[in-house]
């Protein structure tokens, strides 16, 4: 008999495998784009090729989540199982996200190792503790955020019979392409960018790391903080509601 956790073993190599080798393509490419010495856009190599290689850091601490089943667990019925237990429910997945992201983090790293001593990357390295504690306060709402939108696509599971559609055109086009996994966002024209920039999706990748660039103003990083604590409160609240207009749902099918 196949063993879940096999597969799942499985399915995370396949997917670390694949996460690198598209981590080298963007690497390599903007290392053409950007020779030593040259600058794009307020890039210099060293910023840009920084930029990429964070990207993969920040997949696997903000973007490394299992929340995204709970439509599994509510088509299936297994929620039922949940109900009647003294188990707060949000928080129980929160620590399932915590012990796949801490897993993540420690290939990541490992993979980053390799690739740094195998090319040895003009990294930027930032010093100014101020863009450091900046950063890491991005990084926590971009955790939280990350985990209230992908659990929220979850919750669909109580009027959907399948949600992986919903989220793989979430992790696509909302994460890599509006959240500057694959680019810094602000070398798009303006006006997309002035549109991007207010959604809470700038807040996952991109934002944390022009923090830690320094790319920012002391104004420009509070501003960006107030916003994605705004997006962070509403989520909660979206979450909250959808929670409990989904559980009427679930008990009026009887499941």
């Amino acid at each position: 008999m196949w063993d879940e956790t096999l597969t799942y073993r499985l399915n995370f190599i396949v997917w670390r495998i694949r996460t690198v080798i598209n981590l080298l393509i963007v690497y390599f490419l903007w290392s053409a784009i950007l020779p030593a010495g040259k600058s794009f856009l307020g890039y210099t190599q060293s910023l840009m090729l920084t930029y990429i290689l964070g990207t993969s850091l920040l997949n696997a601490i903000v973007l490394a989540s299992r929340s995204g089943d709970v439509g599994d667990e509510i088509n299936n019925g297994d929620l039922s199982n949940f109900l009647l237990r003294p188990i707060h429910y949000f928080l129980y997945w929160f620590a399932k996200d915590a012990g796949d992201k801490t897993m993540n983090f420690v290939f990541a790293l490992g993979e980053l190792s390799v690739i740094f001593f195998l090319l040895k990357p003009p990294l930027y390295m930032q010093h100014n503790v101020f863009f450091l504690m900046g950063t890491l306060i991005a990084i926590i709402s971009a955790i939280l955020l990350f985990f209230f939108m992908n659990f929220l696509i979850g919750l669909c599971g109580f009027w959907v019979n399948e949600t992986w559609p919903i989220r793989f055109l979430f992790v696509i086009i909302i994460v890599y392409f509006l959240g500057g996994g694959l680019f810094p966002l602000d070398i798009l024209p303006k006006p997309l960018f002035t549109i991007f920039q207010l959604l809470p999706s700038s807040y996952l990748v991109y934002f944390p790391l022009k923090v830690y660039l320094g790319q920012l103003s002391l104004w420009q990083t509070i501003v960006g903080l107030c916003i994605s604590f705004i997006w962070l409160f509403l989520l909660y609240k979206l979450v909250t509601y959808v929670w409990k207009q989904g559980l009427q749902e679930y008990t009026a099918q009887g499941r």
